[in-house]
Parts: structure tokens; C-alpha cells; sequence
């Protein structure tokens, strides 16, 4: 299965609450939410881990 980071946006004017993004190859280390914008919004500073 490959690794999964789960997101949130915290954009008081995005609608979106979350979305997955799933690693089907190898990512460097130190990858994480820093490297990704907002599907919906395109945010970059709203995003935050979401740790189970």
C-alpha cells in the first residue's frame, strides 16, 4: 500500500475540509504539506497534516 498524507485546509474561505494524497513512487525525505497547494482554493500557507 503505498504511503498516504492526509490534509487539511484551514482557509477560512475554502470549502474543501480535506483530501489524501497518495505516494505510488518513492518521495524524497522531508516531503510533506510545505510542497502542495489547495486542490480547491490553491492555498499553500492554510495546509496542515492530519495525524490519526
Amino acid at each position: 500500500m503505498p504511503k498516504t498524507l492526509e490534509v487539511r485546509c484551514t482557509s477560512g474561505d475554502c470549502e474543501l475540509d480535506m483530501f489524501a494524497l497518495h505516494y505510488t513512487y518513492d518521495m524524497p525525505d522531508g516531503v510533506g504539506v510545505a510542497e502542495f497547494a489547495c486542490p480547491y482554493c490553491g492555498e499553500t500557507d492554510g495546509l496542515e497534516e492530519i495525524e490519526l
